[in-house]
């Protein structure tokens, strides 16, 4: 009679030692298949990967004039497993010249994985970055006492000129973020933050390399693997030429000084980007090294917001610049023809309403109205034009005056190659219908027509419009780069934007403008030797007046389109004129007469008090 009690225990026996054998064979699996752990360990103990960093590409600007360039800097990199109570810590302290404490947090943040997404043991990782030649030096002759610390060579950026910040950018380590973002980045790596660097940070930053380093049972290093058969050679970044002329550039600068403030400058037949300054600005060489935070955040702290690219960023009333697109409108549309005349008794005066305007002639038509800059010309064709009966309603006459602005680049963003431009504002049916619950009708935005009420453009915007009448009803989208090495430019910066306007609207505004030099509120931009056209703003603020100017010359060959727009400066005839008017004749001519010269020492002298300010 068999024992079937026996007999269980056998099958209870013989099941646990197969759950057992299952669960080793399992563990096997997972340690030798699926992790890497052993063989990172393995790796790491044989093999040394070293990774090569790549030149960044330099950067020139139009004339060939070196901007941006690299110089060698040295990184110390930690492999936290080989180090591990292995190295007196006070030597290694005493050779850095850091803290014990700075030491111990250093450590502990690369090895917090909420800062550092990337780490492992077992790799490279940035412990102390851009030493000099000096502290490379006293290190390296003691390397050998660090097991696990190693020197690794790279390039910082050097900046050739004390100008153009915001245009060129900066470079600093990548954040978590930035990592995440894109998997070409380690921890300790480097990235464009602004301008250019950033923009152009594909282009600019090349490929790595990877050298594959054996060592043997001590850790010394014996030389390449297999002779070097899976190194990788980093491949450099590319140049960029900038179509910023740096003299040009230089003396935007100079003139801004003690202001606040823009100046851009185009290329009407290329939309290229001559100059843009912002005011104030700052050193581009106080972002280099160690101190790059802590300079940044002094600049942050600055109430004038010299970080702010006011050439982009700044959204202001364009004044009366704005006047010469109302002429391009109105005249398109068929509101007015080149002979018709509006009165203006020292402004625009009708049904209760009055925008004033200083003395002159009246009545008046165009082109001697742009020429003064008369408030009650441009006040009267935009209220026939919102009360004009072929559009069916005061919403959709906004909406088609709406579209001719957007046409000529307002409203939105342009485009340019650079981050953080604005789209300043430009209002439509909507907007107004929302904005006033009760109704509206055109006395009560007859403003906009003179470039105040709600209307804001960037400086960018109104160069742009300078170079677009200069063009006669196109424009390209405006741009800093010029070429990268190696590669054609995109289509968005060699493409014609065509606005809404009549090329015979453009011919009248251009006389206008001439006029505004010859006779008018522009005079002191006047030259015997090329044609300036040109038109006064003088925009209102809570405060003083914003003083602004834009032109092109010469009138028939058009080099240079420029804007100045200058925070709390005044009439535009005050600073607006005679800024644009030196930066147009130090581009066509090269340099500046020794009485332009002295006018342009005047004007940098010449500092605008803001005191407390939030801008």
């Amino acid at each position: 009679m068999k024992d079937y009690e026996l007999e269980k225990r056998r099958y209870v026996i013989g099941g646990v030692a197969i759950a057992i054998v299952v669960v080793f064979i399992i563990r096997l699996f997972t340690l030798q298949i699926m992790s890497d752990d052993y063989k990172r360990n393995a790796d790491s103990n044989a093999f040394l990967k070293k990774v090569e960093f790549p030149s960044r590409g330099n950067i020139t600007d139009r004339n060939g004039k070196l901007l941006v360039y690299n110089q060698p800097s040295y990184d110390i990199m930690v492999v936290v497993n080989e180090g591990k109570n292995r190295i007196d810590t006070a030597e290694l302290c005493r050779t850095l010249n850091i803290t014990k404490e700075y030491f111990v947090k250093r450590m502990h943040d690369i090895q917090d994985r909420s800062k550092n997404p990337g780490y492992s043991k077992f790799t490279q990782q940035l412990f102390m970055s851009q030493l000099s030649d000096q502290e490379f030096s006293v290190f390296q002759e003691k390397a050998y006492r660090f097991p696990g610390f190693y020197i690794q060579k790279r390039s910082i950026r050097q900046y050739e000129y004390p100008n153009a910040a915001l245009i060129l950018g900066d470079v600093a380590e990548v954040s978590p973020d930035d990592i995440k973002k894109d998997g070409y980045y380690q921890p300790g790596d480097y990235i464009g933050k602004q301008g250019i660097e950033r923009s152009y940070e594909e282009e600019l930053r090349g490929t790595k390399g990877v050298q594959v380093l054996l060592r043997d049972a001590h850790g010394r290093i014996q030389g390449n693997y297999q002779n070097g058969e899976f190194d990788t050679q980093p491949i450099p970044g590319k140049d960029l030429t900038l179509s910023i002329d740096i003299e040009l550039q230089q003396l935007g600068e100079r003139l801004m000084e003690g202001k606040l403030g823009s100046i851009v400058a185009i290329e009407p037949k290329t939309g290229e980007v001559l100059c843009m300054v912002s005011s104030p600005s700052y050193d581009p060489r106080l972002m280099i090294g160690r101190q790059r935070g802590k300079n940044h955040a002094a600049l942050a702290r600055d109430p004038l917001k010299p970080l702010l690219n006011r050439a982009i960023m700044g959204q202001y009333p364009p004044g009366s610049t704005f006047k010469t697109s109302q002429a391009l409108t109105f005249l398109t549309e068929g509101i007015i023809d080149q002979d018709t005349k509006y009165p203006c008794h020292r402004g625009f005066i009708f049904s209760g309403m009055k925008v004033g305007c200083h003395g002159h002639g009246s009545p008046l038509n165009l082109v001697p109205a742009i020429g003064t800059s008369c408030n009650g010309f441009f006040c009267w064709g935009l209220y026939y034009m919102l009360t004009n009966k072929k559009y069916g309603s005061l919403q959709n006459a906004m909406n088609t005056w709406r579209d001719y602005m957007v046409s000529m680049g307002f409203g939105y963003k342009l485009g340019v190659d650079l981050p953080g431009e604005k789209r300043g504002m430009i209002p439509n049916g909507d907007f107004y219908d929302n904005a006033f619950k009760k109704g509206w009708n055109a006395l009560g935005v007859i403003s906009i027509s003179i470039g105040q009420g709600e209307v804001t453009l960037t400086p960018l915007q109104i160069a742009n419009l300078g170079a677009t009448i200069a063009n006669r009803g196109f424009f390209y989208t405006p741009h800093v780069v010029k070429a990268i090495q190696g590669e054609e430019m995109d289509a968005t910066y060699t493409t014609k934007r065509y606005t809404k306007a009549s090329k015979e609207a453009y011919e009248l505004v251009v006389q206008g403008m001439r006029r505004a030099v010859t006779g008018g509120t522009c005079r002191r931009a006047n030259r015997s030797d090329y044609e300036v056209c040109g038109k006064t703003g003088t925009a209102q603020n809570r405060g003083r007046d914003h003083s602004a100017f834009m032109g092109f010359a010469p009138m028939n060959d058009p080099q240079i389109a420029i804007a100045v727009y200058v925070e709390n400066g005044g009439f535009g005839a005050t600073f607006g004129v005679p800024i644009g008017a030196l930066m147009m004749e130090q581009y066509i001519k090269g340099k500046l007469s020794g009485s332009s010269e002295a006018q342009a020492s005047s004007i940098q002298k010449r500092h605008i008090s803001y005191g407390k300010t939030d801008r």
